[in-house]
């Protein structure tokens, strides 16, 4: 019996080692595909959201468009506008709390931050100030932020590279026909 208790260690050690080894492995397997899932999930809100917030944005400065505001097109009646940025805003709102619930801190300011900028032209939308300077300078923060938030959601995601070309409002071509 002494004889075989170097072969009984070694099929007990190989069998504890194979555990540990399963058990390892089938642990971080499910610790990346949780991870894939949630980035899914957040790739999932922060598109959404963006995509929200966009129509919103779009809707308050074709209001703007019939205030007469600069580098603003497609003019919508602002009474009809008014309906549809109630909509916008049930939805983004909504949008809203996945984002708060799943983004990290960073992405989450920055949402905050784009939101907060195109609730500013929403004002002039609105006609609740009317300065054609200040609305510029509204839109362009509008610009500022929505860059900021898609750089730290690339971050965020993980994604490769640098993000893409800023969105700048009003772009040059817009502004090659004002005087000087």
């Amino acid at each position: 019996m002494w004889e075989q208790l170097p072969a009984l260690l070694g099929v007990v050690v190989g069998a504890a080692s194979s555990y540990v080894a399963t058990n390892i492995a089938e642990r971080n397997r499910w610790r990346r595909g949780r991870a894939e899932r949630w980035d899914e999930k957040r790739l999932d809100a922060y598109a959404s959201y963006a995509n929200t917030f966009k129509q919103q944005l779009s809707v308050a400065q074709r209001m703007g468009a019939a205030r007469g505001f600069p580098h603003a097109v497609d003019p919508l009646d602002p009474e009809l506008g008014m309906t549809q940025l109630a909509e916008n805003e049930v939805r983004r709102a909504a949008e809203w709390e996945s984002v708060l619930l799943i983004g990290d801190a960073e992405t989450i300011g920055a949402a905050r931050k784009w939101h907060e900028a195109v609730w500013n032209v929403e004002l002039y939308a609105r006609g609740m100030k009317d300065d054609h300077a200040g609305w510029t300078r509204a839109v362009q923060q509008v610009s500022r932020a929505r860059d900021a938030f898609y750089a730290l959601a690339r971050r965020d995601l993980d994604i490769a590279g640098p993000p893409p070309p800023s969105g700048n409002w009003p772009r040059a071509w817009q502004q090659e026909d004002e005087p000087n």
